[in-house]
């Protein structure tokens, strides 16, 4: 059988694991070390095996990952998602949709210290959701709102997606993390855009809310200072070249944690250890196996290949791209994203550099995907999550979140458009 043969049947099987339920990270691991085998040899595939894995684990860049992640969880755990919610709410709050909009603004600034969609979805669900049924909000409106506000907390800056990304590309994180947000900033803006016509369309579904006096709400700001000082440090910090992205992330975990013990909440941080030692594991699972089958397609030539495929296409660049943003939805939409985002972005890095595109705006590009493909069918995680939480029906959160997905997609096609939009925040600071 030929090389391409091979790398048909290894890639068939792949799909197959994922399919049946297997552990993505193993079955990446699986089908690499045997397709390896069978091409070279059964020694030099257990050699590989053990290189991949030990250089993983022992990677000190790599570090950067469960600092963060363990940073969002520490966060999540604190109760800031409901202090940032109660300051969005006192200033918003009382005009058609407020809550909704209050929702939204909370998420983006809680994804500032989170980088998690699923953790911003599910705190999100159990505080705003409430507070929109006790003013008779529909459930379409808050269900729906709450898992697409989610996806700003993998685009806010810092984001786990986005720093694996930068490992994969080998690209600046700190410049990636500038990238976002401006783009976070505006999709949050549309975001509340949309509520507000919403609102306005059909009153009855986002009523207005309680109105409080500036002394109220000047007070209440008081609570949204630790989480805006993590932020300018860790940002800032990355920025100005002081910290290293590793450096950032222990800083940002130490700053969390303190808010966390001001707050007394002992049992959650206990909770952000377990749960952060159990996501960080699964990621490094995740890059382990995919850096073992990213060797078993070089040996098959898959991202050649693929390479001259889409360089030979009859279309301009601008089409191509649309082609990969394209196999990025769909195979984000039947994979989980982050395991998705490792197994194929190998591959398109070298097409993209070659199509003269910037990485730094390719990662956000392949941002902008993965975070719509958390509330597009079939795995939709966020609205599998809101469901969850709220005990909602999912066509419910899917008929709510219909009007975010059509803004998404527009905001995706602007970025396209407009590269600049991602690129002149870190082009002015970092360049």
């Amino acid at each position: 059988m030929s090389l391409e043969g091979i790398a048909i049947l290894f890639i068939a099987l792949l799909f197959l694991l994922f399919t049946i339920g297997f552990e993505i990270g193993f079955a990446m691991c699986l089908i690499g070390f045997i397709g390896f085998a069978c091409i070279v040899d059964v020694r030099a595939a257990l050699n590989l095996l053990t290189l991949d894995f030990y250089n993983v684990f022992i990677n000190y860049g790599f570090t950067v990952i469960p600092l963060f992640v363990l940073m969002g969880q520490i966060a999540f755990h604190a109760g800031i998602a409901k202090d940032l919610f109660s300051v969005a709410y006192r200033f918003i709050g009382h005009v058609p949709g407020g809550l909704a909009m209050a929702t939204v603004a909370g998420a983006a600034a809680f994804g500032s210290v989170t980088g998690s969609a699923t953790a911003t979805a599910a705190t999100f669900a159990s505080i705003a959701v409430p507070e929109m049924d006790r003013y008779g909000y529909s459930r379409e409106l808050s269900s729906g709102t709450v898992a697409a506000a989610g996806v700003l907390g993998c685009l806010i800056p810092p984001s786990v997606p986005l720093i694996i990304y930068g490992i994969i590309a080998e690209q600046s994180i700190a410049q990636l993390f500038l990238a976002t947000i401006i783009p976070g900033i505006f999709l949050a803006g549309a975001f509340i855009a949309t509520i507000s016509v919403w609102s306005k369309i059909n009153p009855k579904q986002g009523p207005k809310g309680e109105r409080f006096t500036w002394k109220q709400r000047l007070g209440a700001l008081t609570s949204v200072i630790p989480v805006l000082g993590i932020f300018i440090v860790v940002m800032g910090g990355l920025m100005v070249g002081y910290f290293t992205p590793t450096e950032a992330g222990s800083v940002g975990a130490f700053a969390v944690l303190l808010v966390s013990l001001a707050k007394r909440d002992f049992k959650g941080f206990i909770k952000s250890v377990s749960e952060s030692l159990y996501i960080a594991c699964m990621i490094l699972v995740l890059l382990a196996g995919g850096t073992v089958l990213s060797h078993f397609f070089a040996v098959t030539k898959i991202p050649f290949m693929a390479g001259n495929w889409l360089l030979g296409l009859p279309f301009s660049r601008e089409w191509v791209m649309i082609i990969i943003m394209f196999i990025y939805l769909i195979g984000g939409s039947f994979i989980e994203d982050m395991a998705f985002l490792i197994l194929i972005t190998p591959i398109f890095v070298p097409i993209v550099t070659k199509l003269g595109y910037d990485l730094i705006w390719f990662g956000i590009m392949v941002q902008g995907i993965t975070m719509i493909g958390i509330v597009i069918p079939p795995i939709a995680i966020n609205v599998f999550v809101v469901s969850s939480v709220v005990k909602l029906p999912l066509s419910t959160v899917y008929k709510g979140a219909y009007p975010y997905m059509a803004v998404m997609g527009a905001w995706l096609i602007i970025l396209l458009i407009f590269p600049q939009i991602s690129l002149w925040l870190p082009n002015l600071l970092m360049k």
